[in-house]
């Protein structure tokens, strides 16, 4: 069999190796598990001079050695942390790190002052899932008891029962009360106030308080009845040393819950609520689910020109830096407790994408996919490369087995290209990189790279420079777009230019794929990869949508230098996106590399057919050392994003968001990238418009615009919290409080104004 006739056979072995797996894989994948869950801290003192700190680690879960670090109080004269040797890897950003499984344990040495009986430590670390997400650094403060001396009687800390806790603050001197029952600590109350609203009572006891923002309800067994946003009451500011500026509520708290109903009887109904509290300077407590058996009278049936703003499904409690290490949390919470906050409304798909669980979401995010791909078609990104391909199959439209020949190369490209990108993102997030989709032109010397191949290409074009037949398919494909290399090569470059792209419905399959196991994720990327070939394959394989292609003749010389163009614009907009990474001195860097490349390519043209070895040797190292100013990237610093300046206008913290909602304002998140070609269409179309502004000054509403040109944790751990994997995400939060709504990744004039309506309700 020749190479040719073999091809779709190995795809179809290729695709068919990812499925046999996924059939066996356990789509049922647990959710992660809740930080204290994943690692179970304890602290012991075996003696007097030495303490014994120890996480015990979930299968599944690793825990960063250089991450780790444990500080005493004043009465215990510590030594350096004693740690044992991890498992070594070479961390792409980190450099050489050891990560332990199973179990660590650490030995703090010291010695403690003459009288004291306990030490508080403060434990710092991080640790990693292998599904892919890493938690934020963790903080914890321990509370040791330490053995008595010699003649000293024993007397348990606090009878026994805050030994080992995790406590939020360091507790104070005389603080020796002991938490109440969660039971007694918030009382909480549900009736149904009439047909078409229930009301809501939480009362914390007394030197204890609960979150507004770490809680959620859901109407269990209610046909034709569902919750919509609760109206939360005005809270109190709270500064959290952990969680930062928080609302929360330390006398009783009323609130009133619409009903959306589409049946007007009287149903019996149980209300199920998880919320989350704290003792003011004590313990945290773990999400607290009550259950509240109602019956609810008969109402009025919702109009449905009413918006739909039900509640938050799922609650998204802080990273539970005070919860006590033996609590055990409600396990519908497990998966969020590393979110900052849940969003007031996502489309079903994204829910299955979040988590997926069986053959329905895997054929979804399949179907996704591949319309995604198909859509990916039609982004500018991707448009330049597009246009060589159209070339190619129109100059071979006549010849059915060329043009299937060169649709078989291009789709091995472009698959080949989307399964190693989205391996290469997956495999960087599990080693705890802040990376997501279109990670690749978060690297400067990626995107001066590909501004040389975007030029080298249109110089091609142009007729400055053309690869002879002694390279044989190596060069000559990209040059002229002929011979498998060539195909396949326009492939791989098609997928490295569009990636960064969101097309619609390629963030729901990209979420799936990068919560999903190894095998169904790699599945989602290839049929994504599909998805964006499929049309030159139907064009290749359809012998009458072929005969519809243009004959060839002169017209193609002419089409050829006209295409070069695009070729430089893309170049000039890939050196304003590295200008906006790394300043103005890497844009005069990589146009001395450009400068290079086009001297060696065309001293090269000129010594082709002379007889001149050394010369053609020369002008080839000219070229290759247009890569020098690249590798001198990495040595300029960042550039720092200008702050903006208009009113109502300023740059994305989670502090300020935090204050701004505490204020009851509402915000407007806009996350976005200068390399993201969506996200600088919708600034042009809606975003940076008079229109735009005037809606935020009526609403008195804040923008805070977060940029992801390059690698930002802070960022990354947003889109995260929010199930994205790229920008644009567009999240707003209503006044008053409750949980953000997530927007189209398309925004329309008209599609804000009704956005901003709801928010103000």
């Amino acid at each position: 069999m020749t190479p040719i006739r073999t091809l779709p056979a190995l795809l179809l072995l290729f695709l068919a190796s990812l499925l046999a797996p996924a059939a066996s894989a356990a789509i049922t994948q647990d959710d992660l598990l809740p930080v204290d869950e994943a690692f179970v801290l304890t602290a012991t003192a075996p003696a007097r001079e030495r303490i014994e700190i120890r996480w015990k680690i979930t299968d599944g879960y690793y825990l960063y050695r250089h991450r780790t670090g444990v500080e005493a109080d004043a009465g215990f004269a510590a030594q350096p942390l004693q740690l044992p040797k991890g498992k070594a890897y070479r961390d792409e950003f980190f450099g050489d790190v050891e990560t332990y499984r199973g179990e660590l344990v650490a030995t703090l040495p010291g010695r403690p002052a003459p009288g004291t009986d306990s030490v508080s430590l403060k434990i710092k670390y991080q640790g990693c899932a292998d599904a892919g997400i890493c938690y934020p650094p963790q903080t914890r403060t321990l509370k040791v008891a330490l053995p008595p001396t010699a003649g000293d009687a024993f007397v348990p800390l606090g009878g026994g029962a805050l030994a080992g806790n995790l406590l939020g603050q360091t507790p104070q001197a005389g603080m020796d009360a002991l938490p109440l029952p969660e039971e007694q600590a918030f009382a909480f109350e549900a009736i149904a106030f009439n047909g078409n609203e229930l009301l809501l009572r939480f009362t914390p006891a007394r030197g204890y308080y609960v979150y507004r923002d770490r809680t959620s309800m859901a109407l269990e067994g209610a046909q034709g009845v569902s919750l919509q946003a609760p109206r939360w009451p005005k809270g109190k500011a709270h500064r959290d040393e952990h969680f930062g500026d928080v609302v929360v509520y330390f006398d009783q708290a009323e609130v009133p819950v619409p009903l959306k109903r589409d049946r007007a009887d009287a149903v019996t109904a149980t209300l199920r609520v998880t919320f989350q509290g704290c003792q003011t300077d004590g313990i945290c407590y773990p999400p607290m689910t009550r259950r509240v058996k109602l019956a609810i009278p008969s109402g009025t049936v919702t109009p449905a020109s009413t918006p739909d703003t039900p509640a938050p499904a799922t609650v998204a409690p802080p990273p539970t830096a005070t919860t006590p290490v033996d609590a055990t949390p409600d396990t519908t919470t497990s998966a969020a407790s590393i979110a900052t906050d849940v969003e007031r409304t996502r489309p079903p798909e994204e829910v299955l994408a979040r988590n997926p669980r069986g053959t329905s979401s895997l054929l979804v995010a399949l179907a996704l996919a591949l319309t995604g791909g198909l859509i990916l078609n039609l982004m500018p990104c991707v448009l330049p490369i597009l246009s060589l391909k159209a070339l190619s199959l129109a100059e071979s439209g006549r010849e059915g087995g060329d043009a299937r020949r060169r649709a078989l190369w291009y789709t091995a490209g472009v698959l080949v290209s989307f399964v190693a990108v989205g391996a290469l993102a997956i495999a960087l997030r599990a080693a705890g990189q802040a990376l997501g989709w279109g990670f690749q032109l978060q690297q400067p010397w990626v995107v001066g790279l590909l501004a040389y191949v975007m030029f080298a290409v249109g110089l091609s074009l142009s007729g400055v420079f053309a690869i002879g037949h002694r390279l044989a398919g190596t060069g000559h494909g990209l040059a002229s777009r002929r011979g498998p290399v060539g195909d396949f090569f326009t492939g791989v470059l098609a997928v490295v230019v569009a990636s960064p792209c969101t097309a619609p419905f390629m963030g729901v399959a990209l979420a799936y794929a990068f919560t999903a196991p190894t095998p169904l994720a790699l599945l989602v990327f290839a049929v994504l990869g599909l998805g964006l070939a499929l049309p030159f394959l139907l064009i290749g394989f359809v012998p009458a949508l072929a005969s519809r292609l243009p004959r060839p003749g002169a017209w193609m010389d002419t089409l050829k230098q006209v295409l070069a163009f695009p070729m430089y614009l893309t170049a000039v907009w890939l050196l304003w996106v590295l200008g906006k990474q790394r300043g103005i001195d890497a844009v005069g860097l990589a146009l001395v590399g450009l400068v290079l490349l086009a001297l060696g390519l065309w001293w090269f043209q000129r010594a082709r057919f002379a007889v001149a070895p050394l010369q053609r040797a020369l002008a080839l190292a000219l070229a290759v050392s247009a890569l020098v100013p690249l590798a001198m990237l990495h040595r300029l610093p960042a550039e720092i994003a200008a702050a903006p300046t208009t009113e109502g206008h300023a740059a994305y913290s989670a502090e300020r968001l935090a204050a701004l909602r505490a204020e009851g304002r509402i915000v407007f998140v806009d996350m976005t990238a200068d390399w993201c070609v969506t996200c600088k269409a919708n600034e042009k179309a809606v975003l940076n418009t008079p229109a735009f502004r005037e809606l935020l000054a009526t609403h008195d509403a804040v923008m805070l615009t977060g940029d992801w040109t390059n690698v930002d944790p802070a960022i990354t751990a947003f889109l995260e919290a929010h199930g994205a994997v790229g920008v644009p995400l567009y999240v707003l939060y209503p006044r008053g409080g409750g949980a953000g709504e997530v927007l189209p990744t398309v925004l329309t004039q008209d599609g804000m104004r009704r956005a901003f309506e709801r928010a103000a309700r």
